[in-house]
């Protein structure tokens, strides 16, 4: 059996002095002399000179077993040593202003907000961090500029939370601190990866890894991908690289018409694959051309496989509380103690 708060003992000791002071009162002697103890009465005390005598004794039992139970006493049930995969990630994403293409969408579906690229991520970005509850996850967005949205954190539910509310701005700046409009917005990819890799590079975890999304080309920032990548190849961090989007010119995604409804649009899109590859291959990832919802989730699934760190961690899975009978025993003494010593002082 052990204790989950044992400090809470030091409560005992003023009990423990208070049970030394009545013993020590009990051993002296009380007598008088007298001479004609034949004419003394047979029974001299009466039952409530002896309830007063015991209460106090069952005042500090019932204490002490109160004491106990706030000590929590406890026995564990199962302690075992499991693996568990931990390693730490900074996912990347792009939120530019190309985000809003619809070309993932399922044939089939019709055009929604629920079906343009960033919002297709952000719903298989939240299922691959459900399978890994025991990562460090972080949260890094780029468009003009580069942002962290999450530290890494092992609260998953808060990270998730965040992902919910990424958006593409509809006024952004750029690395200058431009204003640009939505449709003109930039990639700043190198900017976003060194954000990422500035976020890994103190993580306790051992292996660290960066998974990098954009759908377009990098055309600003202060930082070069390539030179961002050299980084994380110093570093030891794995860059997981992810084109996402299709490879047509001619791309559906939402606009808005002369009345500021929103329509979809055909725009030209570019797509600098070759960049994204470079990037994997100098960090020691992969690369992963994505254009469907199903490609997108296959990839995040082989990252899945790809990265698994084996720790071993104990594991006190349930535990049997067994503060309840101390605190049951300690108040029913409490009780009784008091409601004696009123019975002996006439006040019941």
């Amino acid at each position: 059996m052990t204790l989950a708060h044992p400090w809470m003992l030091l409560f005992a000791l003023p009990l423990a002095f208070a049970a030394w002071r009545l013993l020590r009162r009990a051993r002296r002697s009380g007598a008088i002399r007298f001479s004609a103890i034949a004419r003394l009465p047979a029974k001299t005390a009466g039952w409530r000179a002896h309830v007063a005598a015991l209460t106090p004794y069952l005042l500090l039992a019932g204490l002490a077993l109160l004491v106990v139970a706030a000590a929590r006493p406890r026995t564990p049930l199962a302690h075992e040593k499991r693996s568990v995969d931990a390693i730490a990630i900074a996912m990347t994403v792009d939120v530019s202003g190309s985000m809003e293409a619809l070309d993932l969408t399922p044939v089939g579906e019709k055009f929604s907000l629920e079906t343009t690229r960033l919002a297709v991520v952000k719903k298989l970005f939240a299922e691959f961090v459900e399978k890994r509850p025991d990562d460090l996850i972080g949260l890094v967005t780029f468009g003009g500029y580069a942002a962290t949205r999450a530290p890494l954190t092992a609260d998953h539910a808060a990270l998730l939370n965040v992902l919910k509310g990424v958006e593409i701005p509809s006024i952004a700046v750029d690395a200058q601190g431009r204003a640009i409009a939505r449709d003109e917005q930039m990639t700043a990819i190198g900017d976003g990866l060194a954000t990422a890799l500035l976020r890994l590079k103190d993580a306790q975890p051992k292996s660290k890894i960066v998974i990098l999304l954009s759908d377009g080309v990098s055309n600003t920032g202060a930082v070069e991908p390539d030179e961002a990548a050299a980084s994380a190849a110093k570093l030891g961090i794995k860059v997981y690289a992810i084109g996402i989007g299709t490879k047509a010119r001619r791309t559906p995604i939402f606009g808005t018409d002369f009345f500021g409804r929103r329509v979809v649009q055909y725009a030209d899109m570019t797509f600098d694959e070759q960049q994204l590859k470079s990037i994997a291959e100098k960090t020691g990832g992969r690369y992963f051309a994505v254009n469907d919802r199903a490609a997108l989730e296959a990839a995040l699934e082989e990252i899945d496989q790809l990265e698994k760190t084996q720790l071993e961690a104990d594991a006190w899975d349930r535990w049997d509380e067994h503060f309840a009978s101390f605190l049951l025993a300690g108040a029913l003494l409490v009780l009784v103690a008091v409601s004696l010593s009123m019975a002996a002082a006439r006040r019941v």
